[in-house]
């Protein structure tokens, strides 16, 4: 069963045993090496076959916390090793004998889902661990007949778990773990009023981790409302330089952002813009407006592979000039030439900004980011002011003329 939840922020050395788990008993520290970590000999054979050899960062911070049972909120990138961060503790602190779901984690993807489902398999195959995974686009009657062998694991997406849920097919009394992977990008496919509704159907007792790239302020609002005093485990992303990049900001009133932007596209200094916005539905109600004056690109996380692979060729190609994203599809994108970046929709933080603008001026190049000021931004304009100073200078436009 679950290690019982330490009282109080601990953070460092001393372990000790109880019932096979390693609970920490002073505070909690961030080991070396998995053999630090005082995991049981079939989870470390696991380990070892999946050829996991060093602890990433976010695994070294990030077990010990969910080992002591404590609510966690991990920031790190994907890619980061998180599956690990919060797998490991899963298969350390589940019950074979008991018979049924006893910890769930949500992703936003069929993709994601199998991947994380397989690593948790190959986690927990000695302990006998029996993993579901739930997804969109796969038989419906054959995870029925998975979810009647009583697993112990669930992976799922939100609407394929809901969908289980009306039809009564799945119980979630038993959770003692719920992990939400990606939150970001569940909140860019507009799954978290689903990951409530989850969530709220669980044991209020339960241990909460949330991953996620980004913490915007819909992603703060779940766990201030279904985490118990979690600890942040933050893994910083190295930060692209702006230095060489050309920073405005244009004053426009939010009703007026579409006219700004395509008076600023009427511009022949414009070759290639990334046009970021909050959310994957903003960006398609943006891309269906726009898409009256020429070929526009889409970025989400809503998109399938294929179509996101076909978005990023026809800008590299020239083929679309405006490439519209979101926060979660674009980072990590390695765009060679992109002369501008637009922030139709002000960044929620310092970090996201510095993300967004640094895809332009690469390799070199010279680039030009512009960030719109609605009658709502301008406590996050504040805070770039303040970072940036007089770097950051007023647009000359004046669509007002």
């Amino acid at each position: 069963m679950p290690a019982p939840r330490p009282q109080g922020n601990q953070t460092g050395t001393t372990w000790e045993h109880e019932g096979g788990i390693c609970i920490p008993t002073v505070d909690i520290e961030a080991p070396a090496t998995f053999g630090g970590l005082c995991l049981r000999p079939e989870t470390r054979r696991a380990i070892e076959r999946l050829g996991w050899t060093v602890p990433t960062p976010i695994q070294r911070q990030g077990i010990p916390v969910m080992a002591a049972g404590r609510d966690m909120i991990g920031q790190a990138e994907t890619g980061s090793g998180k599956t690990g961060a919060y797998g490991i503790p899963i298969v350390e602190r589940l019950d074979p004998v008991l018979r049924a779901i006893q910890a769930l984690v949500l992703v936003p993807t069929r993709e994601l889902a199998l991947q994380v489902a397989d690593d948790l398999r190959t986690l927990g195959r000695e302990r006998r661990l029996f993993v579901v995974a739930l997804f969109g686009g796969n038989s419906i009657d054959r995870q029925i007949t998975d979810l009647r062998r009583h697993p112990h694991i669930a992976v799922a997406t939100p609407g394929r778990l809901l969908d289980h849920l009306q039809r009564g097919t799945i119980g979630l009394g038993s959770i003692a773990i719920a992990v939400l992977d990606e939150a970001d990008r569940m909140l860019d496919m507009g799954f978290l009023p689903d990951v409530s509704r989850i969530l709220a159907r669980t044991p209020a007792a339960r241990q909460t981790a949330l991953f996620s790239a980004t913490m915007p302020g819909e992603i703060r609002t779940i766990a201030e409302r279904h985490m118990r005093n979690p600890i942040w485990v933050r893994i910083a992303a190295p930060l692209p330089t702006v230095d060489t990049i050309d920073q405005f900001y244009l004053e426009v009133a939010e009703q007026d952002k579409l006219r700004a932007l395509r008076r600023l596209m009427r511009g022949d200094e414009i070759s290639s813009a990334l046009v970021f916005r909050r959310t994957r539905h903003r960006v398609d109600r943006l891309a269906r407006t726009l898409n009256r004056d020429g070929a526009i690109g889409v970025l989400h996380g809503g998109l399938r592979e294929s179509a996101r692979l076909r978005a990023l060729r026809a800008f590299e190609e020239k083929r679309v000039r405006l490439l519209i994203a979101t926060n979660v599809a674009s980072r990590g994108l390695d765009l060679a030439a992109v002369s501008h970046v637009i922030n139709f929709d002000m960044p929620e933080d310092v970090e996201t900004y510095i993300h967004r603008v640094g895809r332009t001026a690469r390799a070199g190049r010279p680039g030009t980011a512009i960030t719109f000021v609605g009658q709502h931004d301008l406590e996050m304009f504040d805070q770039l002011r303040q970072k940036f100073g007089t770097t950051l200078k007023r647009h000359p436009l004046n669509i007002y003329e």
